[in-house]
């Protein structure tokens, strides 16, 4: 039988504990760990039965036993120092409310997926973790930020093996009404290719910060529109650009209709790219009662505040969609925004692949960002390289995407005996604390910490055995977890190549080594489901299926299991396609040791003695080659280091050896792997200059923004015959130390001398005349008609050299060489 109308019925709760409904509706208590005790205190049963989601758990209560709770005054007084504390998360002034004078006042955060917490399932990977780690540090530092996504009816997929071995999936539509949502009320409206599509709005408390869900399940829409947020990252290209106009150009729309007016734009991934086209298409219109800007203007205005961060390291993994499609759904949108659609398409091009056609979202958020990052320093380096076609003139070292190492929520993902002893060494707050702070876990005893990492290995191996089977995983012996998303060049199947190496591993009798395995693969990935079927069939040997297995259905309650459970973190992806891999610093922050190729943010915090790196063949061509020698590197690590140290134990059973290297791992990479430095950094080096940018652009009038669009047009039209007719100098022997003197000619083909700076770049060079290492700039300054000199010291001893270019310049650049055009010296 089926109901033909429904409602939802609200728990009644007693007067002296309603303020539990409140503390279980705000995600806050995702990272309380005495409110999440309180929960478990209230009915331990339920509140394991309700997958340890609060609002299941206050739902499934039976009156007597409300009445019974009402009666503990420990219950009463718990929930009342649980309602203060979320009060104190909320309300009190924390890290961002110290910085005096900051131009922030409002960020708009826009991402396609947020992993909050595993009762909100909205995520499938790194990228939605990460954005809801970000959400939660920027409640605990103050920063004043908004954040929208989608709010998908089937989330992301459940995940079993079937018999044999190969990943099926289930899409169960989620009850909105059982999930931490309140419905705004408010609904905008957004045209998808003629097709006026209805968009409402659901709000998430995640602390102090406001997450927006956008839901297209409205009554009234067409059946396509009214499926349009139904799966993430479901459904084929088209599909997917039409949650992406729902996501940018209905977020921004939801944003006016709440009120909220943020300077800043951040675009986490090129998924929500749309976003500033809408903001083009506002300021076109003369929206808010200022007088309109021409596009590009309007392009100059929204550049000022825009901050773009790409989280991909291969262009396959970037979204581009065919001119003809994106015809259909942006021809019109194009004349609203003030232009043509040749206009228009040219943002999202790359005038190095002239022929691609398609409409690329990384470059448009490039373009349409006046501030980028990649997520690691070697991330931002192959993001330069990558994109660096769209500076055509100037050196790829000097591209203008910056880097900001991705962190992780400490307490999210922190295991409870680990977190005791981090309070009692580092501090109270060691979430964010400094380095020197760090240094107290020095002084913990070995055998203390080695009990806090037995217990978690001891959990991970219970809730083996409850979902995969009794005799599975000893909990003393080493463990090693592999948990991510399943694609090809993370080689999740490298250990698979040694198998003899492999099994006698596995089935030493004195110094065993058990692997754990979990992670999900996109549902069109073929070559990852493979991947999956090879682990989980190795698995199902009988020899060593005790000590290698694969846990279906991965999700953020299963990785924290991982993490409090494992000795060693694995990582082998093909170097440098790992954009950052922050669940390598979850597990360090529980204490694991990594054990990774040098990619992602392992390559900047590896230090010699923090963990293990694997020896990266990435200059060799012959791929199965390379893997043979990088799984080979692997095993050897594995035999001769990694297990000798977990085994070398003193007469009570505690390896010291081990310990000491899991203290070292926590003062090296506690201070900088929490997403609470990852977020000051984004405040300090992109949200706060992006405000300051953004405030003066929008000044009086829009003047600046006007002033800027006139130049570059100028500069456009001048700039093929500006050049460096000749250059000369001191070029005699000098001493290091000496103050040389260089001139140069420059034809400015009717520009004003400050519309260009003339450079002179002086520094070492090789035997072919190549600058070795970035060159000292130094700007040169008018002596004549064209002429231009100035003086500089010799900086290293060896071959030297200099050479002059010309950039053009404006007070309002971002960056001196956004506009990619500069004229050398041949």
């Amino acid at each position: 039988m089926r109901a033909v109308r429904h409602f939802t019925v609200v728990p009644a709760i007693p007067p002296t504990l309603e303020s539990l409904r409140e503390v279980a509706t705000n995600l806050h208590w995702t990272w309380d760990r005495e409110t999440k005790h309180l929960f478990e205190r209230l009915d331990p049963v339920q509140w394991a039965a309700s997958g340890h989601d609060p609002l299941r758990l206050l739902a499934s209560i039976e009156p007597d036993r409300w009445a019974a709770l009402a009666a503990d005054d420990s219950i009463v007084e718990a929930t009342r120092a649980a309602k203060a504390r979320l009060d104190a998360a909320t309300q009190e002034p924390r890290w961002f409310q110290g910085r005096t004078g900051s131009p922030l006042h409002l960020v708009a955060y826009f991402s396609p997926e947020f992993g909050i917490s595993e009762t909100l399932p909205q995520y499938s990977g790194g990228l939605g973790i990460l954005a809801g780690d970000h959400l939660k540090a920027t409640s605990d530092l103050g920063v004043p930020l908004v954040a929208i996504g989608l709010l998908y009816a089937e989330g992301y997929f459940r995940q079993r093996l079937n018999a044999d071995g190969y990943q099926e999936e289930r899409f169960p539509r989620l009850d909105t009404s059982g999930l931490a949502l309140t419905d705004t009320g408010v609904q905008v409206e957004v045209d998808i290719a003629g097709d006026t599509v209805k968009v409402r709005a659901w709000e998430v408390e995640v602390g102090r910060v406001k997450l927006y869900l956008l839901d297209t399940a409205v009554d009234g829409n067409s059946p396509d529109g009214f499926g349009i947020t139904n799966r993430l990252y479901g459904g084929d290209a088209e599909h997917r650009l039409r949650q992406e106009i729902v996501l940018g150009i209905g977020g921004v729309r939801v944003l006016r209709a709440l009120g909220l007016e943020p300077e800043v734009f951040h675009t986490n991934e090129g998924h929500a790219g749309f976003l500033s086209l809408e903001r083009i298409r506002e300021l076109v219109s003369g929206a808010g009662g200022r007088a309109p800007l021409s596009f590009a203007e309007a392009v100059e205005a929204v550049r000022a505040g825009g901050v773009f961060t790409t989280h991909t390291p291969v262009p396959a993994g970037i979204d581009r969609f065919e001119r003809s499609v994106m015809e259909r759904y942006f021809g019109q949108f194009a004349l609203a925004c003030g232009t043509d659609f040749d206009t228009l398409m040219s943002l999202g091009h790359r005038p190095d692949e002239p022929d691609d056609t398609r409409f690329n979202m990384a470059v448009m958020g490039l373009r349409l960002g006046g501030r980028s990052n990649g997520v690691a320093q070697l991330h931002g380096e192959v993001s330069r390289e990558m994109f660096g076609g769209l500076w055509p003139d100037i050196p790829v070292d000097e591209v203008p995407i910056g880097a900001i190492t991705n962190g992780v929520h400490a307490h999210t993902w922190v295991s409870d005996p680990i977190d005791a002893i981090l309070r009692g060494s580092v501090g109270g707050v060691w979430d964010g604390a400094d380095a020197a702070s760090w240094k107290g876990v020095e002084s913990v005893p070995a055998a203390e910490i080695w009990a806090a990492r037995r217990v978690g290995r001891a959990q991970l191996v219970e809730f083996v055995r409850s979902r995969l089977g009794d005799a599975l995983l000893d909990p003393d012996a080493l463990t090693i977890g592999f948990a991510r998303r399943f694609a090809t060049y993370k080689r999740a199947t490298l250990l698979l190549s040694q198998p003899d190496r492999l099994r006698e591993m596995l089935l030493s009798a004195d110094r065993p080594v058990q692997f754990v395995f979990a992670g999900k693969a996109h549902p069109a990935d073929q070559p990852g489901k493979d991947m999956i079927r090879e682990i989980e069939l190795f698995a199902r040997h009988l020899d060593v299926g005790h000590r290698f297995l694969f846990i279906p259905d991965y999700d953020m309650a299963v990785a924290r299991l991982m993490y409090h459970g494992c000795d060693v973190w694995l990582n082998n992806p093909r170097r440098p396609l790992e954009a950052c891999g922050t669940s390598g610093m979850k597990a360090a922050l529980n204490g694991a040791l990594n054990c990774s190729i040098l990619d992602g943010w392992w390559d900047e915090c590896f230090d010699g003695e923090n963990g293990w790196a694997i020896a990266s063949a990435d200059d060799d061509p012959d791929t199965s080659r390379r893997d043979l020698r990088e799984a080979t590197s692997l095993f050897g690590l594995l035999e001769r280091e990694i297990v000798p140290l977990f085994y070398n134990r003193d007469a009570s059973g505690v390896p010291h050896g081990w310990v000491d290297a899991m203290k070292h791992n926590w003062t090296s990479l506690g201070p900088f792997v929490t997403a609470a430095r990852m977020v000051r950094d984004y405040v300090t080096e992109l949200y706060e200059p992006a405000a300051a940018s953004a405030a003066a652009t929008s000044a009086g009038d829009w003047s600046q923004a006007r002033s800027l669009a006139a130049w570059k047009q100028s500069i456009n039209a001048n700039w093929n015959n500006i050049r460096v007719t000749s250059v000369d100098g001191d070029t005699g022997s000098a001493h290091e130390g000496d103050e040389r003197t260089a001139r140069a000619h420059v034809y400015l083909n009717g520009l004003q001398a400050s519309d260009v700076n003339v450079q002179l770049l002086h520094g070492s060079i090789d035997s072919t005349g190549e600058f070795v290492g970035r060159p000292e700039a130094i700007s040169m300054t008018p002596a004549g008609a064209d002429l231009y000199s100035c003086t500089y010291r010799v900086h290293a001893a060896g071959p030297y050299g200099f050479t002059v270019r010309v950039l053009p310049t404006h007070p309002a650049l971002i960056s001196a060489v956004e506009t990619g055009k500069a004229a050398w010296a041949s």
